[in-house]
């Protein structure tokens, strides 16, 4: 009966609410993890753990727990439903529920509006492995750089993000951009720089990972551990950007789940993220110069197994991935843009507050203007605020993705 059903004003709140708890407890847990000691803990230059390449393998562990939710589902609709209904999105309007922003996690029609022609029938499914492939590229990239900057430069680099999508959305998917919205990416562009810039000039306290070299030759070698940092980070955007754009291209000609769209990406990447650690271990990992490194794979799942925050910080990343996943598909569609930007925005918020409070970092007031100016170009690029001056407002703004893949960590 319908008095069984959780209004969906109760609802959207907490699923909204438990993305955002999920997507913050992503980049703490993963720098906490980053931050432990597994080797020399007592001697002069300890070894930290730096293993990006199994932090890229536990995020698409928690990826393919997607897949748990999808035979929930289906046990849901075989014994729950009646008549064998089909899982029903939750209604967030007070009209008949047939807004496009009510299609759910488990909505199958293509952008198109049609059902037929899915360019992923039978083996063509292993296309997902292309925009997998992007993921490994850029979450690799992005946890190797995170080993060199602090928390929140990490999240606000990553709002570069909005600089790649924009022009490849351009470039591939022949989308038009307004005057305001090329002026909003060099804004972008901008924040991201003094964010790097305040990094730099006020490096925090953290373990050594440059060479000695670099500081024999009169170098600040933390201001240049941030520098290649951020470098590495919005880099990164570049294969996350290329995966949103895929993953888009996909969604509009296929009709299928975009939960299982997470699921096939998590199965795909892991796979190829396990036989790429069996193959650079072999040419890199086992040589004199390589052993220790990020590609001894022997000496990383020792590190897994034998440090215990180590493990258990890798178990809460997977479940909090795909709590992430999960939640932040269930409501993309069920909020405006103004709402997922201010989620975002929030994120990087929260994860700095808490990255201040655990003394992780230190206050920078230049950090500051860049977040100020990365948070107002994103926004006027999405078109949630109007542009200062009359000549460059525009009647409409076109999403750029209308299958509003998100981000999967």
């Amino acid at each position: 009966m319908a008095s069984t059903i959780i209004p969906a004003r109760a609802v959207i709140p907490f699923l909204v609410g438990m993305m955002l708890l999920t997507g913050v407890c992503n980049t703490l847990l993963t720098k906490y993890q980053d931050n432990q000691c597994v080797r020399d803990c007592d001697g002069p230059k300890p070894k930290h753990f730096e293993q990006p390449v199994i932090q890229t393998l536990q995020m698409f562990v928690g990826e393919m727990g997607c897949w748990l939710v999808v035979g929930l589902l289906k046990l849901r609709e075989r014994y729950f439903s009646r008549g064998g209904a089909s899982y029903q999105p939750v209604n967030t309007s007070d009209n008949d529920g047939t807004a496009p922003d009510d299609a759910s996690i488990r909505s199958t029609t293509a952008l198109n509006g049609t059902k037929s022609a899915s360019v992923l029938k039978g083996w063509k499914v292993t296309l997902l492995a292309l925009p997998a492939i992007c993921d490994i590229c850029g979450t690799t990239l992005m946890n190797t750089g995170l080993l060199f900057v602090v928390a929140s430069i990490y999240q606000m680099t990553r709002g570069a993000l909005v600089l790649f999508v924009g022009v490849f959305s351009v470039v591939f998917l022949h989308r038009k951009l307004h005057l305001f919205q090329w002026l909003s990416l060099v804004g972008v562009v901008t924040g991201v720089a003094i964010v790097g810039l305040a990094g730099a000039i006020q490096p925090d306290k953290k373990h050594a990972t440059g060479p000695e070299s670099i500081e024999a030759a009169g170098i600040d070698a933390s201001a240049l551990r941030v520098l290649i940092g951020v470098l590495m980070i919005a880099g990164a955007q570049i294969f996350t950007a290329s995966q949103f754009v895929l993953e888009e291209w996909i969604l509009e000609r296929s009709p299928i789940e975009p939960i299982r769209v997470v699921g096939w990406e998590g199965l795909f990447g892991f796979t190829v993220t396990l036989l790429g650690m069996v193959v650079l271990h072999l040419a890199v990992g086992r040589t004199p110069e390589g052993r220790y490194g990020p590609f001894d794979m022997v000496e990383g799942w020792r590190q897994f197994w034998n440090y215990r925050p180590v493990f258990i910080s890798s178990i809460l990343i997977m479940i909090s991935i795909g709590g992430f996943n999960f939640f932040g598909l269930s409501v993309t569609r069920s909020v405006s843009a103004t709402s997922r930007s201010t989620i975002d925005t929030c994120r990087t918020l929260f994860i700095w507050i808490v990255s201040l409070g655990l003394g992780w970092e230190t206050f920078k007031w230049l950090q500051v203007v860049g977040f100020v100016l990365l948070v107002y170009f994103t926004f006027l690029f999405n078109g949630i605020v109007q542009p200062p001056f009359e000549f460059l407002k525009v009647k409409e703004v076109e999403e750029l993705l209308p299958e509003e893949p998100i981000e999967h960590n």
